[in-house]
């Protein structure tokens, strides 16, 4: 059985899409860009919209009754491979202060992301 996971603790999906599905013990999030609640972009900064991705993922996960701990693989995308280290600065704190294990993970540059955000990221958690 599914179930749809929506929280207002993060952005209401800007398309024809949910912020995530739950199937068994298997959770799918959406790709999620650096928009805060008011689907406003936060930042052109790429660490700010790095950060604030990650949250956003965070809340979803979390309504699922899951943790950051339980993400298996993301998948980056970038309008910007050369930014790829500020990022993986945010990614890497994000994931040590959330006592959480790098998750799998694939990191592609893209021409072009929704709303012009820098960065997009989707995620694939298991619940143990």
């Amino acid at each position: 059985m599914s179930y749809i996971i929506n929280t207002k603790k993060s952005p209401q999906p800007i398309g024809p899409y949910v912020q995530g599905i739950k199937i068994n013990n298997l959770l799918m999030v959406s790709g999620q860009i650096p928009i805060n609640n008011n689907g406003k972009i936060i930042s052109e900064d790429i660490e700010q919209q790095t950060l604030q991705v990650l949250k956003n993922i965070k809340n979803i996960i979390e309504k699922a009754d899951l943790h950051v701990h339980n993400i298996i693989k993301m998948t980056i995308f970038v309008t910007n491979l050369n930014d790829i280290k500020k990022i993986n600065q945010i990614y890497q704190k994000f994931f040590i202060k959330n006592d959480s294990n790098f998750p799998s993970r694939t990191c592609v540059e893209v021409n072009k992301l929704p709303k012009n955000s820098k960065i997009e990221i989707d995620a694939i958690a298991i619940q143990n």
